[in-house]
């Protein structure tokens, strides 16, 4: 892509629940390094919503400036011309707008179409899977980079696994990742667009099976001892993680076998669920769920009151800012292998290592 173009970095949904939290990132990021280095843009369908946005932004960083530094583009996902003509004056696009796999792939085609790299949040392996299947090659071609999941909690899952593979003397052979979140005296939810992306993605798993055969991946290979659930030793209550973390940290292990002949890394990922109250909670909630999502009335239900059916966890207006800045996680990876010059075909691991990743607030 063209370094030449108006825009560094172009926020698309900048108006949106996260959208406005990156504009904040990025003002403040840009603001802390080489002044005038990089020239940013938001775009959307609303030119007022994108006003009221940059206005926002301006008054909580203390930024006046950013009332005039700042450009507007306004660009809808469902006029392709629009897309194209916003892609053309960015050299990477930031992709806020989710559900992804209603609103994702126009934006994708546009970002390839016109040679600008693509960023998303997306936590649905089905849309992301599909991307690679359907535009890695067109990519490659334009030498554009689409890079998915690029938020929490796939980066710390991501990252976890690689860090602590670098750190292991030997072959890291298999790991486990436990996640646990903390609220302050605000307590905490989660906006909505991630249960709604839960619901649909459970809806269409069946999708997600035919899509992954589609690849015609052998399974990974298993090197050195099978992997062997920890949760035992944290003393506290797990569920296996539900989210696109695994999807992720194994298409990582792929690539890195593939291109690059390393050895896969066995993951598995769990979150910690606080008591039992916490347990009896998700319990009924998991059976509503599991129930409700088979239908079309049923997830019309869920996606209309989240707050009932998720116990306050989920929120349509999402957590405020004092939540947030009250809020932090703590991802501990558990991983044992061999040690330089042991054979991992060769008996039970012989060494563990732990890290611990944590976030705002810890």
């Amino acid at each position: 892509p063209a370094t030449d173009r108006p825009y560094h970095i172009v926020i698309f949904g900048a108006s949106g629940f996260t959208g406005q939290f990156v504009v904040e990132e990025v003002a403040r990021t840009v603001s802390e390094g080489p002044n005038g280095t990089l020239k940013w843009a938001v775009a959307g369908r609303s030119r007022q919503k994108l006003d009221k946005v940059i206005e926002q932004a301006a008054g909580t960083l203390g930024k006046p400036e950013l009332r005039t530094a700042v450009e507007v583009i306004v660009a809808d996902v469902g006029e392709p011309d629009s897309l194209a003509a916003m892609c053309k004056q960015a050299v990477i696009v930031l992709n806020c707008v989710g559900p992804y796999r209603f609103w994702g792939e126009p934006v994708v085609k546009a970002c390839v179409e016109n040679g600008a790299h693509c960023i998303d949040i997306c936590g649905e392996p089905q849309f992301l899977e599909s991307i690679q299947l359907n535009y890695d090659s067109q990519a490659a071609d334009k030498g554009v980079y689409i890079v998915g999941a690029c938020g929490f909690d796939s980066i710390p899952a991501d990252m976890g696994v690689l860090y602590t593979r670098d750190q292991f003397k030997g072959t890291l052979t298999a790991l486990e990742s436990f996640l646990t979140a903390s609220t302050g005296p605000e307590g905490g939810s989660l906006n909505d667009g991630t249960w709604k992306s839960a619901i649909y993605g459970l809806a269409d798993s069946g999708k997600l099976r035919s899509l992954r055969k589609k690849f015609g991946h052998k399974p990974l290979p298993v090197v050195g001892s099978k992997i062997k659930r920890r949760y035992r030793e944290l003393c506290q209550y797990v569920v296996p993680f539900m989210g696109t973390d695994p999807s992720v940290v194994k298409r990582t292990q792929r690539f890195l076998l593939e291109e690059h002949q390393e050895t896969p890394v066995q993951y598995g990922a769990y979150a910690g669920v606080g008591g039992v109250a916490n347990i009896v909670k998700m319990l009924f909630a998991g059976i509503m769920f599991w129930f409700l999502v088979k239908f079309s009335f049923g997830r019309d239900l869920l996606i209309k009151y989240p707050e009932f059916f998720s116990f306050g966890f989920f929120s349509k207006d999402g957590p405020t800012r004092k939540q947030m800045e009250g809020s932090s996680f703590k991802f501990a990876f558990y991983g044992e292998g061999y040690t330089e010059g042991q054979d991992p075909s060769q008996g039970r691991p012989n060494a563990k290592i732990r890290t611990l990743v944590q976030g705002p607030g810890t």
